[in-house]
């Protein structure tokens, strides 16, 4: 863990920045948050391919269609309540249907947006852009990570969602980090209970790793930074080393990352899998530290459900 604070947004910028060159086919979208969401940086290098549609939401998935189905490829970005729920309907038949080449990517995920509150927080984001056919899913663990993602999303011919969250945090990851769509990361291998995470969260899953290593527990931590199409051997081959399992995400349990992880389990290795994220609950407005807290999404949180996984074992 390299530990330095950094924004996932900025280095979303960053790649956007570098694409305008690279790539004359890109087109950047976004509706009235571009200082947020940076693609504003974008937006200085290349404003004759970005596209301001003002807080229109619906109507900037409809333009993005109609450029993908033109050839270009597209990244659309606002936060993630309304990037996934606002237009949704446009996404499923203007972009997932057709199987368009629009990247759908949102900022200010999770319960850490802090005191925007409850209308602010995507917390179902992931089980709706999940549920559609032809979508890929990215969360991105770090900054780098973010980075590396936006560049091979660029490269994707199909539609996309990649989710991050609005804070600095730690990077966990080297600044030349490989993605790969559909490949999860081992970071830590161990033997006695597998902890896959996403997001940020998966700094806290390592995090809760050396803390049950001071317990005499060894556990095996994932990066599952694409969480559609999952990386279903890693899940199994981890499992079938450790024989349970406990996964970390800033977002409900229902839908998301566990769920992802639970639909594997259940077509093969039935082990003790245990679900670290929001509890079917609306978020609200605070300190992003003692929402994590309040919510359960803490590294002592995830220790926790990894000593009850393991005494779930048969």
């Amino acid at each position: 863990m390299t530990g330095e604070k950094l924004a996932q947004r900025n280095y979303y910028g960053k790649a956007l920045a570098e694409l305008a060159k690279e790539n004359p086919n890109v087109v950047v979208m976004d509706a009235d948050l571009a200082g947020s969401t940076k693609t504003s940086e974008f937006q200085k290098v290349c404003p004759e391919r970005f596209v301001e549609v003002g807080i229109a939401e619906q109507n900037m998935i409809g333009i993005a269609s109609g450029l993908a189905a033109a050839g270009k490829v597209v990244f659309a970005s606002t936060f993630g309540v309304f990037a996934t729920g606002r237009c949704w309907e446009q996404i499923r038949l203007g972009v997932a249907y057709p199987k368009l080449n629009v990247k759908i990517v949102a900022t200010h995920c999770g319960i850490s947006v802090g005191e925007d509150g409850a209308s602010h927080q995507a917390l179902e984001d992931i089980a709706i852009m999940r549920s559609l056919p032809n979508m890929v899913v990215v969360a991105p663990a770090d900054a780098y990570e973010a980075f590396a993602a936006t560049k091979v999303l660029a490269s994707y011919d199909g539609p996309a969602y990649m989710r991050m969250g609005r804070a600095d945090f730690p990077t966990i990851l080297e600044p030349d980090v490989e993605f790969r769509i559909g490949k999860a990361t081992v970071l830590r291998e161990g033997a006695d209970v597998t902890i896959i995470g996403c997001g940020q969260m998966v700094s806290s899953c390592l995090g809760a790793a050396a803390e049950l290593e001071a317990e005499g527990v060894s556990a095996e931590v994932i990066n599952m930074s694409t969480i559609k199409p999952i990386d279903r051997e890693a899940i199994e081959q981890s499992v079938a080393k450790t024989g349970c399992c406990v996964t970390a995400e800033e977002h409900s349990i229902i839908g998301g990352l566990g769920s992802a992880v639970a639909e594997v389990l259940c077509d093969g290795a039935c082990v003790p899998l245990e679900r670290v994220g929001t509890k079917d609950t609306f978020g609200e407005s605070g300190k992003p530290d003692d929402l994590m807290v309040k919510y359960g999404l803490t590294t002592a949180d995830i220790v926790a459900a990894a000593k009850k996984s393991i005494s779930r074992k048969g």
